[in-house]
């Protein structure tokens, strides 16, 4: 995996203790040795911030209670010790606030998705991003591994003809009880219409494989019929789905979610059919892509070996290991980073990054999954009928 250029100095804002999600996006950030973490407002708890300061053996003086102290501290430093850029992974009501701030601060950001609470703050983000000349990237981490790289890179080359059919799902039972209730609180706030928005599951999970499904067909959803259900009585947000998709192109799909299934892990899938031949990936066996033909074998290609690099050079960048040493969640997370870092070395150096560092989620990407939670709410809302993504 290349890195360019010096060590990017990364603040984070959340990911405090007990948090799960600011620990993966720590650990994938400095995989690769380019990234070190100097600076945090971990929680909106002084204390809580700096117990997490100190686990992390960060400089007291650069650990916070706000997002706007940390700011207001690091413009104190001289320009080389400040950060390049901040990771938010805070519950979703906050997102677009803190992007601003760090946007008009100029800031390079990474974000966890789902990008902003609704449309409209997406799509003053979209503006704000285009007008700082920051990096944005969004963690739709799934992106990152390199067998949904070839998959993507296979149907571009049109290996599969014209894409006839698409079938995303996402399974999960972690939200088959009333978890909220117990105080934990990465249930209490993904099932709270305050702070995660509009959907529950589709917002959380969903988001995740429409742009998993747009990614690797290139084309995008133009409408859906959308049924949601809260199994978990008292829960105010949506814990399952069941949605039809039609892409632009002509493709149809089925988009299931669930996080009430019970027995499923992480159970995202995706499966694409062509006029000529079909693939199958599952992220639970991520290294491997399955292929099927009409007038062929089965086959299944695995992560690493050289008959993959050469039909992608996205899979061979994203690829740390050889053959038969599996890699994972934390490595496709680190691809997102590894990445979106190299652009921003590059403009941090005024220079242009390798075109494959260019592979990450954008602001793009984001408002795209807003769009998507809002037409899929709107079409339940309706009855089921279908309802048009609005326009980008």
């Amino acid at each position: 995996m290349p890195t360019l250029g010096r060590t990017l100095k990364m603040g984070m804002a959340g990911g405090g203790p007990g948090a799960f999600i600011g620990d993966v996006h720590r650990r994938a950030a400095l995989l690769d040795g380019g990234v070190e973490l100097v600076a945090g407002a971990f929680s909106s708890s002084l204390r809580k911030s700096r117990a997490k300061g100190r686990e992390l053996r960060l400089d007291p003086a650069r650990v916070h209670g706000s997002l706007e102290k940390m700011l207001a501290h690091e413009r104190t430093l001289p320009a080389a010790e400040r950060v390049d850029f901040v990771s938010i992974v805070t519950p979703n009501h906050l997102h677009y606030a803190m992007a601003r701030a760090l946007l008009a601060a100029g800031i390079h950001v990474v974000c966890e998705k789902p990008m902003t609470f609704d449309v409209a703050e997406a799509r003053r983000l979209r503006r704000l991003v285009a007008r700082s000349g920051c990096v944005f990237a969004l963690a739709h981490n799934y992106t990152g591994y390199p067998m949904v790289k070839l998959a993507r890179d296979l149907v571009r080359a049109g290996e599969l003809g014209r894409v006839r059919k698409v079938v995303a799902e996402y399974a999960q039972d972690w939200l088959a009880t009333p978890l909220e209730r117990t105080g934990m609180k990465q249930a209490r706030w993904r099932t709270d219409p305050r702070q995660s928005g509009a959907a529950g599951a589709v917002g959380d999970i969903g988001t995740h494989a429409a742009n998993l499904a747009e990614y690797v067909t290139g084309r995008r959803i133009a409408a859906v019929a959308a049924d949601l259900t809260t199994f978990v009585p008292r829960r105010r947000l949506d814990d399952d789905a069941s949605v039809l998709l039609r892409f632009d192109g002509g493709a149809r799909g089925a988009l299931l979610v669930s996080q009430v299934a019970v027995g499923e892990d992480n159970g995202l899938s995706i499966r694409v059919y062509g006029e000529r031949r079909g693939l199958r990936w599952r992220q639970e066996a991520p290294n491997a892509l399955h292929l099927t033909s009409l007038d062929g074998p089965a086959q299944t290609w695995t992560r690493g070996h050289g008959y993959v690099a050469a039909r992608s050079p996205a899979a061979a960048r994203a690829t740390r290991l050889p053959p038969g040493h599996p890699e994972g969640f934390i490595e496709a997370f680190a691809n997102v980073y590894a990445n979106a870092c190299d652009t921003i070395r590059a403009r941090v150096q005024g220079g242009e990054p390798d075109p494959l560092a260019l592979d990450f989620p954008t602001v793009d990407d984001g408002l795209r999954g807003m769009l998507f939670i809002e037409a899929v709410v709107e079409s339940a809302r309706a009855g089921g009928g279908w309802t048009r993504l609005s326009r980008s």
